[in-house]
């Protein structure tokens, strides 16, 4: 990451590094979910399901629509030091299986929204969430989350973690509308 310093914003090197001249360049938060309301996240799913989409768990053979998803939406991801997606190719979209689960959105047949998550640290951590700009704003995102969520419930899972980048904010208000609460605030420095 070079001359950048990654650090919360409650942390008291952030005075000391403005005192030496650096500046925020860019901000990134961490969200988590204990205990989650099923009947809100059933809500969600309803909700899209209501509007004509399919939601539903992928398998690898979704391989190929999951990284044309993302292909789409990369020039839209944020980047900053401490947040960013690079899609790569689609072998690595391939090898999110078996370790991870992908939930999606389909419009007829078309794939407009997923979400990525997997077990980890006794959390349900989500990778990614990505919507098509043309199904943005109309609950995609709640939905697969909602969706991811409710199947790791299922399993005994009942603690669930994101984060991403303060410029997303739809990002951050699709978590906190599903009962997400902000635990963590990252400022990145620069010189």
């Amino acid at each position: 990451m070079g001359d950048y310093e990654i650090v919360q914003d409650n942390d008291p090197r952030c005075a000391e590094l403005e005192a030496a001249g650096y500046r925020v360049v860019a901000e990134s938060w961490a969200v988590r979910l204990f205990d989650p309301d099923r009947e809100l996240l059933e809500s969600a799913v309803l909700r899209a399901t209501a509007g004509g989409l399919t939601i539903r768990e992928l398998g690898a053979e979704s391989a190929r629509e999951l990284h044309e998803l993302e292909k789409s939406n990369e020039p839209d991801y944020p980047y900053t030091p401490a947040t960013h997606r690079v899609v790569g190719e689609l072998a690595e979209t391939r090898a999110l299986w078996p370790e991870h689960r992908v939930f999606g959105a389909f419009d007829g047949n078309r794939l407009v929204g997923a979400t990525v998550i997997r077990a980890k640290d006794g959390f349900g951590d989500t990778r990614f969430t990505s919507v098509l700009s043309t199904h943005r704003r109309r609950g995609v995102a709640q939905a697969v989350k909602a969706a991811s969520i409710l199947a790791l419930l299922d399993i005994g899972i009942t603690r669930f973690s994101t984060g991403g980048a303060a410029a997303n904010q739809a990002s951050l208000q699709a978590n906190q509308s599903l009962g997400y609460k902000l635990t963590e605030h990252w400022r990145t420095y620069a010189p």
